[in-house]
């Protein structure tokens, strides 16, 4: 099996080994923004090579606080007893500011999600965050730019172009 990104980091920069339920909730929401970004960015390059101003202008959409509010809560209910505790900790945390293009709920909520993303990455946790972000997306993407890409032969075939005629 190979080493997940999170221990790569942690071997070739010798750190200490810190009781992860320690950490406040703005802390794992700052690793957790970043992680949750580049799980976006990631789903959105693999979609195929484009102007890094149109990645950069879908991943916005994405990324900001309405859309990972909506993903926290269309998840909630999957969330276990301890992954509830954790989230609640990060939509009851105390943020010093607010994304001006949202309302404070919604940028509590979107702290919420990015305190479990945080969270479950420093668990190595990584599956679970993606069975989480996948059904959340699968029910939030109104643009429909994150779901499974389909092969030239899936698309050839839905517009019948692989069918035999007779």
């Amino acid at each position: 099996m190979e080493e997940s990104l999170r221990g790569l980091i942690l071997r070739e920069f010798p750190h200490e080994e810190i009781d992860i339920r320690t950490y406040s909730p703005g802390t794992l929401a700052f690793l957790g923004d970043a992680v949750y970004s580049l799980v976006i960015r990631t789903i959105l390059v693999s979609k195929g090579n484009r102007q890094a101003e149109k990645l950069h202008n879908e991943t916005t959409f994405y990324v900001r606080a309405e859309q990972q509010a909506a993903i926290g809560i269309a998840v909630y209910d999957l969330l276990t007893d301890e992954e509830k505790k954790v989230y609640r900790r990060g939509r009851n945390s105390n943020p010093y500011h607010h994304a001006k293009s949202s309302s404070l709920e919604e940028y509590l909520q979107a702290t919420a999600l990015e305190t479990l993303c945080g969270y479950l990455y420093l668990q190595d946790r990584t599956e679970r965050l993606m069975e989480l972000l996948r059904e959340g997306i699968r029910k939030t993407d109104r643009k429909g730019k994150l779901g499974p890409r389909k092969l030239r032969s899936e698309a050839a075939e839905e517009i019948g172009e692989n069918k035999d005629y007779e």
